[in-house]
């Protein structure tokens, strides 16, 4: 695997770590998990033993504390071999986990964020709603103040892991219907599946990713505590567009695994497989598709791990984490088509895994911002930093 951006030795290490656990816990299983669209609920406490899920998260919450392009090998080495786990440990580091770090009181810390980052809870994040998806603006959910609480009623759509989360990251607003303040109108709000008025909807059957578990959410006069108030009111939004260049760059390095997954089982089909008296490797056509693949993978993981070190120090990575995560999707699906064109028939059938790839990389082009919602953030950026 080639990184143009060379590895410390113990981001090597991390590599090792997460492929030996990915190839003995979840490749075997990975095919059978996506037909029974099943969510294995033990791999959320066996990747946190690893520390998986609280690599951000500092030592004295029970994190590792590791830079961003150590979180993003692991993920890319979890999501080759199943990109339903990876979007469950990237949701999990990138959002919730992330913003009650960034913004969470000590209390909220010390009762949530330990438990997220030992895998003793799993996180989810609840942004959009049925008619507000690009423009999340336009959510509709409203908590309103009610003595020490508040009181949510709402719906929230495509909620990864809300179906075994124990702690759920949810914007609402909490304007007043008449005086709609757009993204500074809406907060943010710990959200825990104990609470009365709490109950989970329909969930979706996908095209992909479908161990990866998502649902709609119902707040049916759902009273929450004040201290489930997570940083200022009014900021939930900002906050959420601050977080989601994390989960952005998480789902540049999913992509990735997606990529990288389809282009190594495409290399050895070729060299097995045999037309016309040869291995199908030998035949320029097939050379050029794999030297195309393998050079998009290899240009979406420098474009990775350069946003994810200017992350690092302290830069501001908008639009590296949108071009990052745009190269990335766009080279899944584009490698993945290729790689059932090098199949063949049998690349379009489910007894093969190019099959299962090339319908989980389609998602990787809409969730947290769609290609489209990309461009127009690289686009404003070129004139912002100009």
């Amino acid at each position: 695997m080639l990184a143009l951006i060379p590895l410390t030795e113990e981001q090597r290490e991390i590599q090792r770590t997460a492929r030996r656990f990915a190839d003995d816990q979840i490749r075997p299983y990975a095919a059978d998990w996506d037909r029974r669209a099943f969510f294995e609920p033990s791999l959320v406490k066996k990747l946190g033993d690893l520390g998986f899920m609280g690599m951000l998260v500092p030592e004295e919450y029970d994190g590792l504390g590791l830079d961003t392009c150590s979180y993003l090998v692991a993920l890319e080495e979890i999501a080759a071999a199943d990109a339903s786990v990876a979007v469950t440990m990237s949701v999990h580091n990138s959002l919730p986990a992330q913003m009650l770090l960034r913004y969470g009181t000590a209390e909220q810390k010390q009762r949530w964020l330990r438990k997220l980052a030992r895998g003793e809870l799993l996180g989810a994040f609840a942004l959009s709603e049925p008619e507000a998806g690009s423009d999340a603006t336009a959510l509709r959910c409203q908590a309103v103040r009610d003595g020490d609480g508040w009181v949510l009623n709402g719906v929230k759509a495509w909620v990864s892991s809300a179906t075994h989360a124990g702690v759920i990251i949810c914007m609402a607003r909490t304007d007043t219907a008449n005086d709609r303040k757009g993204p500074r109108g809406i907060s943010a709000f710990i959200v825990t599946p104990d609470l009365p008025g709490f109950s989970i909807g329909k969930k979706e059957d996908k095209m992909g990713l479908r161990a990866s578990p998502t649902v709609q959410l119902h707040f049916d006069n759902l009273r929450v505590p004040n201290a489930n108030l997570l940083g200022e009111p009014g900021m939930g939004f900002v906050y959420s567009m601050q977080s989601l260049e994390h989960g952005r760059l998480g789902v540049a390095a999913q992509a990735l695994g997606i990529a990288r997954a389809a282009l190594e089982y495409s290399t050895a089909y070729a060299a097995e497989r045999k037309q016309f008296g040869k291995p199908i490797k030998e035949f320029q056509a097939i050379q050029f598709k794999l030297a195309d693949m393998a050079t998009r993978v290899t240009a979406s993981r420098a474009l990775l791990y350069a946003a994810a070190a200017a992350k690092d120090r302290g830069e501001h990575v908008t639009q590296f984490s949108s071009m990052s995560k745009l190269l990335a999707s766009e080279t899944a699906m584009w490698v993945t088509t290729q790689a059932i064109q090098i199949f063949g028939g049998y690349g379009y059938v489910k007894e093969f895994p190019v099959e299962r790839l090339f319908r989980d990389a389609k998602v990787t082009e809409i969730y947290e911002g769609t290609s489209e919602i990309q461009r127009v953030v690289i686009a404003r950026e070129l004139y912002a930093r100009s």
